[in-house]
């Protein structure tokens, strides 16, 4: 694990690895009990441990500017054609309330900031993504 930088967001509220590891895991073990969210993770995810590993390094780069994050979660997402506003909303009020439960309140505002920060990128990204694909469709013979 890289070391946080001295000037992220996450120090100055007291984010650590440990609570960032249980956030996404406390996280995810709701995800996929979830009835609009877990049909589509349980689906999608194979490996749950690795995943899981790929968040906490996803959420450390975000918060603590730790860049042990090297993925492509447009990509990600944009390929998955199921998802859709209601499960942006759905993962939103439960990424909320499980920071809320899981952090001391100021680290938590600031994974409910990033996350809505992130949701709304994502969605943009995703949309974009899907209307060139649908051009690119229409346009073909």
């Amino acid at each position: 694990m890289n070391a946080p930088h001295p000037k992220s967001p996450g120090l100055a509220v007291g984010v650590s690895e440990d609570m960032i590891r249980e956030l996404v895991h406390t996280f995810y073990a709701r995800v996929r009990r979830d009835p609009l969210l877990g049909p589509i993770f349980n689906a999608k995810v194979a490996d749950w441990d690795t995943h899981l590993a790929t968040l906490c390094k996803f959420w450390s780069s975000v918060t603590l500017l730790t860049g042990t994050y090297k993925g492509r979660p447009m990509v990600v997402h944009a390929a998955l054609p199921e998802i859709d506003g209601p499960h942006f909303a759905r993962w939103l009020e439960l990424f909320a309330e499980t920071a809320r439960e899981v952090c001391p309140l100021a680290a938590a505002e600031l994974f409910v900031d990033r996350s809505q920060r992130i949701a709304q990128s994502l969605q943009q990204g995703i949309e974009i993504h899907r209307s060139l694909k649908a051009e690119l469709v229409a346009g073909a013979p």
